[in-house]
């Protein structure tokens, strides 16, 4: 099955097979609290990680599967907002630093929580020191503090290397493919600008994004969208919607508690 890009398999050994054998990379959510624990610790031990895996969640997994995942160089990605809305379970971030594994963020479930960028970073920064400063508080030893270059590190080239696209895109390198974000460091929610780091990941919002350039293609420039009917598209995403709730016998109801 194919959604959103990946290929899904059946959590079982002979479907691992055969992404193996295509040579395609394997990305598979794995979360404690659906019950998956079992056949990933089963998956582990018949040595069937590789560089190849894409791990997205990791809530709940036992020592010995974050060792294993850790030792075949497998990719790990947190979707911390939703990890935390969606009860998965804590957010393994640290569990993920403390074995040598740099994670990416991802965004998940976008219907669920906002898919932009910065709510990852921030989100991933705010709870990671929230983790660290409560072992403070109680006079424990504590993780070093998550930087703000490291959290856009994890939304940029991070992301590329788990998709094996660091070749082409993660940073702004010659011969890459010129995939550009321009952010306005001039508006109110970021002035006066001290740190530039620091404002991207702790102040700025979407609406800073100013221009937008993918594999050289402009698809956004100075605050506005390029090639798209948005008022089309939202009245698209509306009619659905409402079709949706018709046929479901669901009371449309905005203000509901």
């Amino acid at each position: 099955m194919v959604m959103g890009g990946e290929i899904y398999l059946p959590f079982h050994e002979e479907a691992w097979a055969i992404g193996r054998e295509l040579n395609i990379p394997i990305a598979l959510h794995v979360v404690g609290t659906f019950g998956m624990q079992p056949t990933f610790d089963g998956l582990a031990m018949a040595g069937k990680f590789g560089p190849d895996n894409i791990f997205i969640h990791m809530t709940g997994m036992s020592e010995m599967a974050w060792k294993t995942a850790a030792d075949a160089g497998a990719h790990v990605s947190l979707s911390v907002p939703i990890e935390m809305q969606m009860r998965h379970g804590e957010p393994p971030l640290q569990k993920a630093l403390d074995l040598g594994i740099q994670p990416s963020l991802s965004t998940d479930v976008e219907c669920t929580m906002t898919a932009d960028m910065f709510t990852q970073m921030r989100s991933a920064i705010t709870f990671q020191r929230m983790v660290a400063n409560e072992k403070a508080l109680r006079g424990e030893d504590y993780p070093k503090l998550l930087s703000a270059i490291d959290a856009i590190r994890f939304a940029t080239i991070e992301g590329a290397r788990g998709l094996k696209l660091d070749h082409k895109t993660g940073t702004l390198t010659p011969g890459k493919e010129a995939d550009i974000i321009l952010l306005d460091a001039t508006a109110l929610n970021v002035a006066p600008l001290n740190h530039v780091p620091g404002a991207v990941v702790t102040l700025m919002e979407r609406s800073n994004v100013s221009t937008v350039i993918c594999a050289g293609q402009v698809r956004k420039w100075q605050g506005h969208l390029i090639g798209h009917d948005i008022e089309k598209l939202r009245h698209e995403l509306e009619a659905s919607r409402d079709y949706l709730f018709e046929k479901a016998g669901v009371e449309r109801d905005l203000f509901r508690t």
